[in-house]
């Protein structure tokens, strides 16, 4: 990093589960500096309580996401030149989800979710069978690939403002994982994965306004997921499959 070159005033969310406040720290600014730096700083030089979560660093783990002045984003990549308007820095746990302790939530709920959209493989066969043959030119393996890159980091579930209202809302990711699957020529549930989307909660609760592609940070679409779940579930309906 370079030199310091003033103090920036930062507010950190800090509590625990739905009691907290922010607290507003000192820290010195950089000319080259992440969010994550700054919330690394206050816990090794200021405030060695403060809870948040981190692995990687370079932004392919996901696991640093946070509000940061009311966004959802990965702080590792996430410059503070680039989002603190006015010096104003204000860094949040990830919204729609419970809060552990200060910056770290529980990521449960977002998992329960996959599970219950049936975003998990169906084997169509045994260690014994020959794998089966999968063109990367195939159309379904395009519609596939789309969305395989999801790291599950849950910003587009924080950015979801369906999630926020609806409780029972799958939520975007779990939803684009359902739709990865059904495109899958070695899942063998097609048929358990619309009934399981076309539910409570399921795809037709989204209204489309595209917060989850948005904020995505691998520029995935899962708004384009959610609408091929739409198409196929009433394409099903029509031929009375649902």
């Amino acid at each position: 990093m370079n030199s310091p070159i003033k103090t920036r005033h930062v507010a950190v969310w800090r509590g625990e589960g739905e009691i907290g406040h922010f607290e507003t720290y000192d820290v010195p600014a950089y000319d080259n500096q992440t969010v994550l730096d700054v919330v690394s700083h206050i816990q090794h030089y200021i405030d060695p309580s403060l809870s948040y979560r981190f692995a990687c660093r370079v932004g392919m783990c996901g696991s640093c996401a946070m509000m940061v002045n009311g966004e959802p984003r990965w702080t590792c990549r996430t410059h503070v030149n680039k989002v603190a308007g006015q010096d104003v820095l204000e860094i949040a746990p990830l919204r729609n989800l419970p809060v552990i302790k200060d910056l770290a939530t529980n990521m449960d709920p977002f998992f329960e979710k996959w599970v219950k959209a049936e975003a998990v493989h169906h084997s169509s066969s045994s260690r014994y069978d020959d794998m089966t043959a999968v063109l990367p030119n195939d159309a379904e393996r395009k519609k596939a690939d789309a969305g395989i890159e999801c790291i599950n980091c849950a910003v587009c579930y924080a950015a979801c403002d369906t999630v926020a209202s609806n409780a029972d809302y799958l939520g975007p990711a779990a939803l684009q994982r359902a739709w990865t699957l059904y495109n899958d020529a070695r899942d063998a549930g097609k048929q358990t994965i619309l009934e399981a989307v076309s539910g409570v909660g399921g795809c037709h609760n989204c209204h489309t306004q595209g917060g989850c592609s948005h904020y995505c940070p691998s520029e995935l679409n899962p708004m384009q997921a959610i609408a091929g779940l739409k198409q196929a579930a009433t394409r099903a309906l029509l031929k009375g499959k649902l």
